[in-house]
């Protein structure tokens, strides 16, 4: 493996960390109210919806510093599918205006998730190449 290969997963940890971090940090901010409604109104306990912070601040802080970060990637993965099922399913088969999936936003912080879990961290993190979970 070359340089090239580390930087572009160091490339789609930070870009992943710092996109959902965002969502967090508006989370914070607000509360989690929405996420408390849309999961008590699926039948969920309302506790599911604190879940949110391990999902979009934890998790993406430890992609981008690169610890965990197979791990980090799985609960963000996870989390995208909670979104979709709790507020997007509607929009699931729906094209949007200029002709794009709906989703479009939520599949590519989905599938960037799946590849930061398949293809590790890389050598720019913390946790470097090792580990199972890295």
């Amino acid at each position: 493996m070359n340089n090239t290969d580390d930087l572009g997963k160091l490339l789609l940890r930070v870009a992943l960390g710092v996109m959902i971090l965002l969502h967090g940090v508006a989370k914070i901010l607000s509360g989690p109210s929405f996420v408390i409604g849309a999961a008590t109104s699926a039948g969920l306990p309302a506790a599911v919806g604190y879940l949110v912070y391990v999902g979009e601040v934890l998790a993406p802080v430890l992609l981008i510093f690169g610890v965990w970060s197979r791990l980090a990637a799985l609960i963000i993965a996870g989390n995208m599918v909670f979104a979709v099922f709790l507020v997007h399913m509607k929009q699931l088969w729906t094209l949007n205006s200029t002709g794009g999936w709906s989703l479009e936003l939520q599949g590519m912080f989905l599938f960037t998730a799946l590849a930061i879990v398949l293809l590790g961290a890389g050598r720019f993190s913390i946790g470097g190449r090792g580990g199972r979970w890295n």
